[in-house]
C-alpha cells in the first residue's frame, strides 16, 4: 500500500505521475501542472472520491513521476504513456492497432495505396484513423474507379519489365508503370489527385481537372481531355451526397459525445471545405464515473496523437480539461495555429448540437443491436444446457480442430468463446511434435493433453477451464480426447464433438447422436463455434506450409543458406520480389556476392 506521507517530496513542477500496483503493473498515467498538488488531491476521504477514482487508490503500491519543462511537454509524455501501457484506470479510446489507415507510399518508385494498422514515420502519407472500415473500404473503390493506380507489389526501380502487364491494365484501372506506359512525373499528379481526395478537397480538386481538362482541349489532346471529363464526373456524383453543413470554407473537426451507464460514443464530424466530408463514431472504455470534460481530454489527446491530419479549428460541445495545452500541443503538432472552439450560439453551436445528437443515435443503435445479440447468444446457451443435459449453462467454451496436408505441418487450433461471443486474447494455436503422419486422433489428443497440462501446472494463459469442450470430428475424436481429459483427471469437463455431414452431436457413453432441431439457436452457435476454430487452424497451418514452400525455393538455390535467405527476404519482401530483382540489386544486399546474385538470378530466369 502506498504511503501517502511520501507525496511531501514530490516537486511543485509540471511533470507526470506513474501509478503501480502490488505487483509493479502500471494502472494509471496522469499529466499535473504541480505534481505534489495532483498526486495529493487522490488521497482524501473515499467519500469525497468518484467510486472508480476510490478502487484505483486502494490498488495504488507505488507512484512514480517524470518532472517536465512544460504542461506540454508533460501532456506529449502522456499520450505517449498511455498509449505504450494502456492503463486499467485511464479512458481507453478501443486499442488504435484494430482502426485500419489509408497509405500512400510516397516512400517508394510508382506509389500504391495501402490499407494499414500502423503509422510508421517511413515518409509515406497516412489518412485516418478510420472507426468504420466499411466507410473507409467505399472511399477506395471510389478512388479506384476514378484514378488509376498499381497494386501490384512489383519492384518498378527500373522499368520496363520483362512480364506483361497484369489484368488490371487491360480494364484500365492500371495506367502501367511496369511497361513504362505513362512516366514518373505523370504517375505523381494522379497520386497528388488521390491524397486531394482523401484530403476532402473534392471541389478544389474539380476545379483542378476542370482546368487541366480545357488545356488539353486547345491543345486537341481529346483522348486525355476525355479522361479528365470522366474523373470530372464521377468526383461530381461523390460530392452531390456531401451535406453542406458550413458556409465558412475552411477545414474543421466538430466533436460532441454521448454516453450510456458505462459506454461513452464520441462522434466526429470532418468538415473540408464547408462540406461534411466523412463522421466516425469512436468508443472509449473506462468512463464509468468520469466527468464529460476529462472523458473529452483523453479522447482529443490520443485521438489527435495518432490523426493523420488536423484541422484549423476543432469545435467541441462542451469544455474540457486542459484545454489550453492542448490547443497549444496540437499547435505546435500541426506547425501552424489551431483554435479549440466552445461556441455558444449560432451556425457552430448548431453544428456541435447535430454531431452530439448523430453520437447519441449511434450509441443506442450501438446497444441495441448489443442487447437483441446478448439475449440471442443467451438463449443458445439455454438450449445447450437443456439439450446436452448439462448441470450449469457452459459460459465458457472451448473448440479444438486440426489441419494438416497430408500429415504435414500438422496444427491444432483452440477458440474460445464467453457467453456465446468469441474472446479472441485467449485463442491459442498448437503445432503437434509427436505425431507422425495423417493422424487426427492422436493429433486431437496432444493438444487437448498440452492445453490441459499447461493448466495444471498454473500457466496464467490457459488457468482458466472450459465449461464445455467441443471437438471439430465424430466418435473417434471424441474417444481421444476423452482419454486425454481421464489421464489428467479432467474427465468431469463435459466434452461434445461435433460431426460435419449431418451436424450430428456425439457424447461419450452415447451410441446414438444428439440432433438439434435446425432452427435452434444452440445448432447456429456450435457450428459459428466449430467453423471459427477450423478457420483458425486452417490460416496457422497456410501460414506455416507458406513458410516451409518459401524455404524449399531458396534452399534449392547453391550458396543460398539460413543467413542469406533472411537477407534475401528482409531486402525484397517476397519470392516474388527476389525473382524480379537484377543481378546488381542482389548483390549489394548484405550478405551476397556477385556469384551468388548470378546464382539466384539464374534460378529464376534460367
Amino acid at each position: 500500500m502506498f504511503n501517502p506521507e511520501r507525496i511531501a517530496s514530490f516537486p511543485e513542477k509540471p511533470g507526470v505521475y506513474i501509478m503501480k500496483d502490488k505487483r509493479g503493473k502500471i494502472i494509471y498515467v496522469g499529466k499535473a501542472v504541480s505534481l505534489k498538488s495532483r498526486v495529493r488531491s487522490y488521497f482524501q476521504s473515499p467519500k469525497n472520491l468518484p467510486l472508480k477514482v476510490a478502487s484505483m487508490v486502494q490498488a495504488i503500491d507505488d507512484i512514480e513521476y517524470i518532472v517536465t519543462d512544460s504542461e506540454v511537454e508533460a501532456l506529449i509524455l502522456e499520450c505517449n504513456l498511455i498509449k505504450f501501457h494502456r492503463p486499467k484506470y485511464n479512458i481507453l479510446l478501443r486499442d488504435d492497432k484494430q482502426y485500419p489507415y489509408i497509405k500512400i507510399t510516397l516512400n517508394e518508385k510508382f506509389p500504391r495505396l495501402l490499407v494499414v494498422r500502423r503509422v510508421k514515420k517511413d515518409g509515406a502519407r497516412y489518412f485516418g484513423p478510420y472507426a468504420d472500415a466499411g466507410a473507409m473500404r467505399d472511399a477506395i473503390d471510389v478512388i479506384r474507379k476514378i484514378f488509376p493506380l498499381r497494386s501490384c507489389k512489383k519492384d518498378l526501380s527500373q522499368v520496363p519489365l520483362k512480364e506483361r502487364p497484369c489484368l488490371n491494365f487491360h480494364i484500365n484501372r492500371c495506367p502501367g508503370p511496369c511497361q513504362a506506359n505513362i512516366d514518373e512525373n505523370d504517375y505523381n499528379e494522379i497520386i497528388k489527385n488521390v491524397i486531394m481526395f482523401l484530403e476532402g478537397k473534392q471541389q478544389t480538386l474539380i476545379n483542378t481537372l476542370r482546368q487541366k481538362m480545357e488545356k488539353a482541349a486547345e491543345n486537341l489532346d481529346f483522348e486525355w481531355a476525355a479522361s479528365l471529363r470522366d474523373q470530372i464526373l464521377a468526383l461530381e456524383k461523390v460530392l452531390e451526397k456531401q451535406k453542406v453543413v458550413s458556409l465558412d470554407m475552411a477545414d474543421k473537426d466538430v466533436i460532441a459525445m454521448a454516453r450510456s451507464f458505462d459506454v461513452v460514443c464520441v462522434q466526429v464530424f470532418f468538415v473540408r471545405e464547408g462540406k461534411l466530408v466523412e463522421r466516425e463514431p469512436f468508443i472509449l472504455k473506462n468512463t464509468k464515473d468520469a466527468e464529460n470534460k476529462e472523458i473529452l481530454s483523453s479522447f482529443i489527446k490520443q485521438f489527435y496523437d495518432s490523426a493523420s491530419f488536423i484541422p484549423k479549428e476543432i469545435i467541441v460541445e462542451e469544455e474540457f480539461e486542459d484545454i489550453e495545452a492542448i490547443g497549444e500541443w496540437l499547435t505546435r503538432k500541426k506547425g501552424s495555429k489551431v483554435t479549440i472552439t466552445v461556441p455558444s450560439r449560432g451556425e457552430k453551436k448548431q453544428l456541435a448540437k447535430m454531431v452530439a445528437e448523430n453520437a447519441r443515435a449511434y450509441l443506442e443503435q450501438r446497444e441495441s443491436a448489443e442487447y437483441r445479440e446478448h439475449m440471442k447468444n443467451q438463449k443458445a446457451l439455454e438450449e445447450l444446457k437443456t439439450y446436452l443435459g448439462l448441470d450449469e449453462i457452459p459460459y465458457r467454451i472451448e473448440a479444438f480442430d486440426i489441419s494438416n496436408t497430408q500429415g504435414a505441418e500438422s496444427v491444432a487450433s483452440m477458440v474460445v468463446f464467453e457467453e456465446g461471443s468469441p474472446k479472441k486474447q485467449d485463442y491459442r494455436k498448437f503445432r503437434i511434435k509427436t505425431v507422425e503422419g495423417p493422424n487426427d486422433f492422436e493429433s486431437m489428443k496432444e493438444a487437448v493433453t498440452r492445453r490441459f497440462k499447461r493448466a495444471l501446472e498454473g500457466d496464467e494463459k490457459f488457468r482458466t477451464l472450459p465449461d464445455l469442450l467441443l471437438i471439430d470430428g465424430g466418435k473417434g475424436q471424441l474417444k481421444y480426447v476423452r482419454e486425454a481429459l481421464r489421464e489428467l483427471n479432467l474427465e468431469h469437463i463435459p466434452t461434445i464433438s461435433l460431426a460435419k455431414e449431418f451436424e450430428h452431436i456425439f457424447v461419450e457413453d452415447k451410441d446414438d447422436p444428439i440432433i438439434l432441431p435446425r432452427d435452434s439457436e444452440a445448432l447456429y452457435l456450435i457450428q459459428r463455434i466449430r467453423d471459427e476454430a477450423h478457420r483458425f487452424a486452417v490460416t496457422f497451418h497456410r501460414n506455416l506450409r507458406t513458410k516451409r514452400n518459401l524455404r524449399s525455393v531458396l534452399d534449392d538455390i547453391p550458396g543460398i543458406g539460413k543467413t542469406r535467405r533472411t537477407a534475401l527476404l528482409r531486402a525484397l519482401g517476397s519470392v516474388e520480389g527476389i525473382k524480379m530483382a537484377s543481378v546488381d540489386e542482389l548483390a549489394k544486399i548484405p550478405g551476397m556476392n556477385r556469384k551468388v546474385a548470378e546464382e539466384v538470378y539464374n534460378y529464376f530466369h534460367n
